[in-house]
């Protein structure tokens, strides 16, 4: 019996970054995971943003298991999925922690504050991931289109497209 598949386009540099940028940006929330290959660590995170040189931004505490681990060692995982649109993105890569102001000052959202008392609270730090590689799916067509594909597979038993694409990330 056929299956639907999905193209292949593995994505590298600049190529990579936008596409990146594209997915974890409409996504937002990701499961953050550090203590990569021992005993993981997972928490759900809202990215701040993409920067152009592909570092992802999150508001983060000092307190936090998550940071302690960071500080013990740098390799994390992130799991990016709009279930809405049937995007998905994993990136592994290495994270660092700043107390920089500026930085605070231009990823700082109302947001945070349900965690901080305020910009000030000196627990507060950011995280920077810079992504080396991973792996996306996304559609091509709308999710009512890409559903009717995979389904039509699925009956008729045909190799036909599921209306995604996916594919290796190389930054």
């Amino acid at each position: 019996m056929g299956q639907a598949q999905s193209p292949h386009q593995d994505l590298s540099g600049k190529e990579a970054i936008e596409k990146i940028k594209k997915l974890a940006e409409e996504a937002r929330t990701c499961f953050f995971t550090t203590n990569v290959g021992r005993d993981a660590h997972s928490v759900p995170m809202t990215l701040q943003e993409v920067d152009e040189d592909g570092t992802l931004w999150f508001i983060s505490s000092s307190e936090s298991q998550h940071n302690e681990n960071i500080t013990a060692d740098p390799r994390v995982h992130l799991y990016f999925m709009n279930n809405s649109s049937y995007e998905y993105v994993f990136l592994s890569g290495d994270a660092k922690i700043s107390k920089d102001r500026e930085l605070i000052d231009k990823y700082w959202s109302d947001f945070a504050n349900a965690w901080f008392e305020g910009k000030d609270d000196p627990r507060v730090t950011v995280l920077g991931v810079k992504a080396h590689d991973g792996y996306y799916y996304e559609t091509k067509d709308s999710k009512v289109i890409a559903m009717a594909k995979m389904a039509f597979a699925a009956v008729t038993g045909s190799n036909n497209e599921d209306g995604g694409i996916e594919g290796g990330l190389k930054v």
